[in-house]
């Protein structure tokens, strides 16, 4: 904070009243979204991911010093998805400062990290800021909304195994829109749990079994325990992504197979049972 320097009493008397009196009301100013540090803002309609991480600022106006300067603000900021959920714990912290009288446009900047959830669903998000001053006996709140482009999982009140895609190779993006294979290949299969209960800080309890049928229903292959997760969070997890591999033999007979997926959910004693077909030509 910059020092005192010498005046005449008459001017120091002129700058301390401005210091004192709030032209303006208390106000969130300034409220600035980034995608990265210290760069500039981005537009409303500008789409953040899952897992990515914001940056946000804002500012104080409007606020009182009391006859020595003293400025005593404190502010709280929450971040809630579409649903109203907090996705991050609340943050609040106290602004104190002395202010010298050359220090009248000094306004407190607030700057955030806001962490988006990796398994975020898609739509518009809030940071809602509420601010106290105490000299002033004033308060002040804003809300900012962002945007989130997530992944689409249909919700579900109960346990069930959804969206069961085939790929050719393990890193692959994009499923293959027929589920075929030559004999030899390897065949990934990726799908998503939803539907479980949760416990004591949103901890979970799923896992799952999988099976591969003969085009006779014959079992081939079952594995027990294929994936579990075992997990807590501060934002509930909104679903489970799993994923499988299968070597299938050079001497493999073609034919349609079936794949078996039975998923646990611990916590909420439910079972789900999901079938899809590929073929091996």
């Amino acid at each position: 904070m910059a020092a005192s320097r010498t005046q005449s009493p008459f001017l120091f008397l002129l700058l301390t009243s401005s210091l004192l009196a709030a032209t303006t009301p208390l106000a969130v100013v300034r409220p600035t979204v980034s995608d990265r540090d210290g760069g500039g803002a981005v537009p409303s309609s500008f789409a953040h991911y899952p897992g990515e991480t914001m940056f946000f600022s804002f500012q104080v106006d409007g606020f009182t010093a009391s006859s020595g300067g003293r400025v005593n603000l404190g502010y709280k900021m929450e971040v809630f998805d579409p649903h109203g959920v907090p996705i991050m714990p609340p943050v609040s912290a106290e602004i104190e400062e002395t202010l010298a009288p050359e220090d009248k446009n000094w306004k407190p900047t607030v700057r955030q990290e806001i962490v988006i959830p990796p398994l975020a669903d898609s739509g518009t998000y809030k940071i809602a800021i509420s601010v106290n001053d105490v000299v002033g006996k004033a308060t002040a709140a804003q809300e900012v909304p962002f945007e989130v482009h997530g992944r689409r999982v249909d919700p579900s009140d109960t346990l069930v195994i959804r969206n069961i895609r085939f790929y050719r190779n393990e890193d692959d993006r994009e499923a293959l829109s027929k589920a075929a294979y030559r004999r030899g290949d390897a065949v990934w299969a990726r799908f998503d749990i939803i539907g479980y209960k949760f416990g004591d800080g949103n901890s979970i309890d799923v896992g799952y079994d999988v099976a591969v049928l003969a085009p006779s229903g014959k079992v081939l292959y079952s594995q027990p325990q294929a994936g579990a997760d075992h997990s807590q969070s501060f934002y509930p997890k909104r679903y489970v992504p799993a994923v499988f591999s299968l070597a299938t033999k050079p001497d493999t007979r073609p034919g349609e197979y079936t794949v078996s997926i039975t998923a646990h959910d611990g916590l909420g004693a439910q079972t789900f049972e999901a079938h899809q077909s590929f073929t091996i030509e």
